[in-house]
């Protein structure tokens, strides 16, 4: 799992799953006393169907974000999706016990609040551009070094091993020739209005938001999606975009550089 992939809608998720867990040892009902009166976990239905379905929908969330690679589906939703549909039947619940007989208790005001919050944060994350920021930023590469990564150096912020190198290693071909330097690429275009391509020096660079990458042949189906929080090495211009390679190898086209963090 990533942190570094978690947004700041994945912070307010988390925060509101905590007080909704709160919310279920406080009074469900008024009472006169503090410590009398049913809590949530005395009504089975209401533990059920807004508590800990709240908390199941928090957690889904925010693994989804936070898995490496694609997570499976629930009954033809993905795992995101199912938490935010989750969320707002435990929402929806919520609302019609307030609304049921008046007698509201502290758990069960808190408790509302509570999962709506949730829920607005789950549905308004991939809307609301604040919300989309990285919840932790990505941590600077401690070497200017835009390839050929050592131990604690920009390889380890990308993803990689400390001292494992994916690509452009000394000895190594591919992307990059023997010695570290970039490999002549056949067929490709040369770089920045008729700059030749060696005029281009790989840089290390994150996202501020989560943008999908797109395939080297110009389809527009994304191959992938960078997330913010973690380093990618661009290794070519290609027009106003940039060749990039994720953690499992695969390259693509980054189309939207706007706001990109260069390390």
């Amino acid at each position: 799992m990533n942190i570094r992939s978690l947004t700041r809608g994945d912070g307010v998720v988390i925060g509101a799953a905590v007080l909704l867990f709160i919310a279920s040892f406080l009074n469900f009902y008024d009472s006169t006393s503090y410590s009398s009166g049913p809590k949530a976990w005395d009504i089975l239905g209401v533990v059920m169907s807004v508590h800990i379905a709240g908390v199941i929908a928090a957690a889904l969330i925010v693994v989804s974000h936070a898995l490496p690679q694609a997570p499976k589906k629930i009954v033809g939703l993905d795992v995101h999706q199912f938490g935010v549909a989750l969320a707002l039947f435990a929402a929806w619940t919520s609302l019609w016990y307030l609304l049921g007989d008046g007698r509201a208790g502290g758990g069960q005001i808190l408790g509302f609040f509570s999962i709506v919050a949730l829920a607005g944060a789950a549905v308004a994350t991939p809307l609301v551009p604040a919300l989309k920021v990285a919840l932790v930023g990505a941590p600077k590469p401690q070497t200017p070094q835009p390839y050929g990564g050592t131990p604690g150096g920009p390889g380890q912020g990308y993803g990689y091993p400390g001292g494992q190198q994916p690509f452009g290693a000394q000895g190594q071909s591919g992307a990059f020739g023997t010695g570290g330097q970039p490999a002549p690429q056949q067929g490709q275009p040369s770089q920045g209005g008729g700059a030749p391509a060696g005029d281009f020096a790989p840089f290390w660079f994150a996202v501020p938001v989560a943008r999908p990458l797109f395939g080297e042949d110009g389809s527009q189906a994304p191959i992938a999606e960078l997330a913010p929080g973690t380093w990618y090495l661009a290794v070519e211009q290609r027009g106003a975009g940039l060749v990039a390679q994720t953690q499992d190898g695969r390259r693509g086209v980054l189309q939207d550089t706007s706001g990109i963090q260069r390390g």
